[in-house]
């Protein structure tokens, strides 16, 4: 296990938590997961994104890696789900190619889709390709209240979200018997840790379907991270020692277990790996005998690594855990 020196925090590390509470040095158990970056390049600037993501980046997956990333999965059939994110993924030129292959290998695809995307110029197509495919949507819905949304992602969001769910409803997300998956992200507003997520669950399904007639899958409750954009915004509010204190008072040892880089491996957007989008976002590499792109993959190895940590690492251990899929414990 190797701990980034990255100057997070001065509270203890994450490491010396670990061995505090008995706990095993952290390492990956398998690769289920294949979670890939196609680019930065999104059509919102949020004030929690972790990516850094806005429309002025320019990072982009080429066809070329993509290419690389489908071999890799047509000779390892143990990674049964690719997830795929950004930015808004939508925007990278090959998304829909690499959503249509995958799904002719029988992966199960994940979007990470900010909902506004369907209002980009070209893009309005979407929902039906997403449906058509059979795609599980993960969308971006930090409140179901107007003014919380604007206030994180920007003027007018709000309202578009609420238009792209009803779209994506009308074609038969969210209801159990079509089989397609339409599931919730909810982040706090503000350094604090997310409420209970069965809870706020009940709360969306109810607030959504009586104003709006939404229905959705799951809520999954995600610890904003203290990277990129929002650890600005703690600096700049002078609350960065506060929100990392209070991530380190709330560890919880059961969610260790269950963190998502156990058995996911993520995919930058210039074919390099990482244990997580996190790590990715801070430049993390993985250890220094792994293999260290995409071109190099090696399951055996990487199934079985130690994974690179931080003091970020409070941030999916906090509370009741978070992750990609919401709540670990």
């Amino acid at each position: 296990m190797k701990e980034s020196a990255m100057p997070i925090s001065s509270v203890r590390t994450f490491s010396q938590t670990l061995i505090e509470h008995q706990l095993p040095a952290l390492r990956a158990q398998s690769i289920h997961t294949l979670q890939v970056n196609v680019g930065k390049r999104c059509n919102q600037t949020c004030h929690h994104c972790h990516v850094d993501a806005g429309p002025s980046r320019t990072e982009m997956m080429t066809r070329e890696t993509v290419e690389t990333i489908l071999t890799v999965l047509r000779r390892h059939p143990q990674m049964i789900t690719v997830d795929i994110t950004g930015g808004a993924p939508e925007l990278n030129p090959c998304f829909e190619y690499l959503v249509s292959e995958c799904r002719a290998l029988g992966r199960t695809v994940i979007d990470r889709c900010n909902l506004t995307v369907f209002f980009v110029k070209g893009k309005s197509h979407l929902p039906e390709f997403l449906a058509r495919h059979q795609v599980e949507v993960i969308a971006s819905l930090p409140c179901y209240l107007e003014e919380n949304v604007d206030q994180q992602r920007g003027t007018g969001v709000f309202g578009r979200s609420i238009t792209a769910l009803q779209q994506l409803n009308a074609l038969g997300y969210g209801q159990e018997s079509r089989g397609l998956v339409l599931n919730l992200v909810y982040n706090p507003l503000g350094p604090r840790l997310p409420p209970d997520q069965r809870e706020l669950e009940a709360t969306y399904k109810e607030e959504l379907f009586s104003r709006f007639g939404i229905r959705f899958n799951r809520l999954y409750t995600v610890t904003n991270m203290p990277i990129n954009r929002f650890l600005k915004d703690l600096y700049a509010q002078g609350r960065h020692d506060e929100y990392m204190n209070l991530l380190v008072e709330h560890f919880n040892p059961h969610s260790v277990e269950n963190v998502m880089c156990r058995t996911l491996l993520s995919v930058g957007w210039d074919g390099r790996l990482y244990d997580c989008d996190f790590n990715q976002m801070l430049n993390l590499p993985l250890g220094r005998n792994l293999p260290q792109t995409i071109s190099d993959f090696a399951a055996d190895a990487l199934a079985q690594r130690a994974i690179t940590i931080g003091q970020h690492c409070y941030g999916c251990t906090a509370g009741a855990g978070s992750s990609c899929g919401g709540a670990l414990t």
